[in-house]
């Protein structure tokens, strides 16, 4: 996969990678714009992996970062993400960079430095695999005081969203019926494609519902399935997507704003607000378990404790820690669902094993007395038959 950087070499011989340059302090907003061969310039202390999937998906060329990708606090993902993908990651150039470099500007990146044309606007540090594994080695000594971090939080957010999680008081009403049934909540992580083609089989004979979560939504759709709930940023959704879907749910700040509805009410689409402080992928499993869904299995969902921590998702990971808690023993990965789906014995196997068992008993009787004994009879009786058969047409 490590085609961007190849890909977007100057034309004119000069070493490193170029590209167009897209900037913003907003990592949300930026994602929203960035394409194949830009070179991004964002400010993100310990890039997570979730926005670092999203820039190699995007195939961008480089990235620069203001600030260190990796803080030392805890061993967070996206850098060796991107490293992995073959795209130069410029880190620490300090904030300036987003003053001096303009939107649509033309940069090279090259041995930890970026030029706009000839000219030098910034340094830095140009991570590689070896500095990043040095890196992680320090940062797991962080994860203690991340632990400690999250404890504080996961008390203030109870007290803060209390009836929410432990009453579903705030859940909307919704149309599609989920109670006494299987559910399956795509998000946009990591391999969720490959494994919602892993569960093409289990989708197939058990027809759960399925909740798309923003890019989620689009996975769902482009695998040919009809998503019967969208949760997330309409802004983030194709139209036709959203077009497609029998609802759509969308998260709204505690406050009642909800990003995205302009669109929503523009296409003429109806929808239900969620006012909530959790992120997307919670607000679908609280949908879910407070409408009685029977099990939930979820796909492209955070599942170590590296991917917990990682500092995207610092905000809403006492919503992501409760909410599962919550859900308990009905919350099922979605790769152990699959795994679990194949390993059950296949119609096509009983079968075989059934013709196995009948060749085995003919072979038996075909060696044995009996066997001889029922084949003459057998032999006798049908020339009686055929006989009697000529005689009624002689």
């Amino acid at each position: 996969m490590k085609l961007p950087g190849v890909l977007s070499r100057g034309s004119q011989g000069l070493p490193g990678v170029v590209g167009v340059a897209r900037v913003d302090r907003r990592t949300g907003d930026l994602l929203r714009r960035i394409g194949p061969g830009d070179i991004v310039v964002l400010d993100q202390l310990d890039l997570d992996r979730a926005t670092a999937a999203a820039l190699v998906s995007a195939g961008v060329a480089g990235v620069v970062n203001a600030s260190p990708s990796i803080s030392g606090r805890f061993p967070n993902l996206g850098p060796e993400l991107l490293v992995d993908a073959g795209i130069p990651l410029i880190d620490g150039v300090g904030v300036h960079a987003l003053r001096e470099i303009r939107e649509g500007s033309r940069l090279r990146l090259h041995a930890g430095t970026v030029y706009n044309g000839e000219t030098e606007v910034a340094r830095g540090t140009q991570q590689s695999a070896e500095t990043i594994a040095d890196q992680m080695i320090e940062a797991k000594a962080g994860m203690s005081a991340q632990l400690e971090a999250f404890s504080a939080n996961t008390i203030e957010f109870l007290r803060r969203e209390r009836t929410l999680i432990l009453d579903g008081i705030g859940v909307p009403d919704l149309k599609v019926q989920l109670r006494n049934r299987q559910v399956v909540v795509v998000a946009p992580g990591t391999d969720h494609v490959e494994d919602l083609k892993q569960l093409k089989r289990y989708i197939s004979e058990h027809r759960p519902v399925l909740v798309g979560v923003d890019g989620g939504a689009e996975a769902l759709r482009e695998a040919g399935y009809k998503v019967d709930i969208i949760v997330g940023d309409p802004d983030r959704i194709s139209t036709d997507t959203l077009t497609r879907g029998s609802e759509v749910v969308i998260p709204a700040h505690p406050d009642g704003h909800a990003p995205g509805l302009e669109r929503i009410q523009d296409l003429g689409i109806g929808a239900v607000t969620f006012p909530a402080s959790g992120n997307a992928e919670d607000l679908a499993l609280l949908l879910a378990d407070v409408h009685g869904a029977c099990l939930v299995v979820t796909v492209g969902f955070q599942a170590t404790l590296r991917e917990f921590l990682d500092s995207g998702r610092s905000g809403s990971n006492p919503s992501t820690f409760l909410t599962r808690l919550k859900l308990g023993s009905k919350l099922i990965d979605g790769k152990a669902a699959a795994r679990l789906h194949r390993s059950r014995v296949s119609v096509t196997a009983v079968v075989l094993l059934v013709i196995a068992a009948l060749v085995a008993v003919a072979a038996g009787l075909a060696v044995s007395g009996v066997g001889q004994t029922y084949f003459d009879w057998a032999v006798s009786t049908g020339a009686d038959f055929a006989a009697w058969i000529k005689g009624l047409f002689s």
